[in-house]
């Protein structure tokens, strides 16, 4: 089912694209995670496809996010997938508490696809050690040409755009 991520209020994007995501669940224990942003892809900044690896602060530029937490507890975690096919999965013990590298999830298979009014990234996740079912959160931080960021996710909490809190794991899957 495809998913539209707003953008945050305080984030306007000047190029206003539209940006949404598909969850799709091939076997209980994997996720795969589809964005597809439409509009003028030449204002956004995308890095250059790399050889895909482990990256820390990908979050700085543009970046496709989701957070998954079992329905009841604290414990979740972080996924960020950049452009540049680099990733990083991280492990929090409660809202923004114990974060630490997520070593025993299996490194994501990222695609992307663009052309000039589309860019698409999909991810596929293999999670058999995280229990279910599952809460997540699906975010995306867009970077203009010009280096203004703009925030979108599923939900957003009151205040300023942070996709860790409890409201923006909108989305739950049994």
């Amino acid at each position: 089912m495809r998913h539209t991520l707003p953008p945050h209020p305080d984030s306007p994007c000047a190029a206003p694209p539209r940006n949404k995501a598909d969850v799709a669940r091939p076997h209980p224990g994997s996720l795969i995670l589809s964005y597809v942003v439409s509009g003028r892809i030449s204002d956004l900044r995308l890095p250059p496809v790399v050889a895909a690896a482990r990256a820390d602060e990908l979050w700085r530029h543009t970046c496709f996010e989701a957070f998954v937490r079992p329905s009841t507890g604290p414990v979740y975690c972080e996924f960020n997938f950049s452009p540049s096919t680099q990733w990083a999965a991280y492990r929090f013990d409660s809202y923004r508490s114990g974060m630490r590298d997520a070593t025993e999830i299996a490194a994501p298979r990222i695609e992307v696809r663009s052309n000039a009014e589309s860019y698409t990234l999909q991810a596929a996740l293999e999670l058999d050690g995280l229990s279910r079912p599952w809460r997540i959160g699906l975010s995306a931080v867009l970077e203009e040409i010009n280096g203004h960021k703009s925030y979108w996710a599923l939900a957003h909490p009151p205040g300023k755009a942070d996709f860790h809190h409890a409201d923006c794991f909108a989305l739950e899957l049994s």
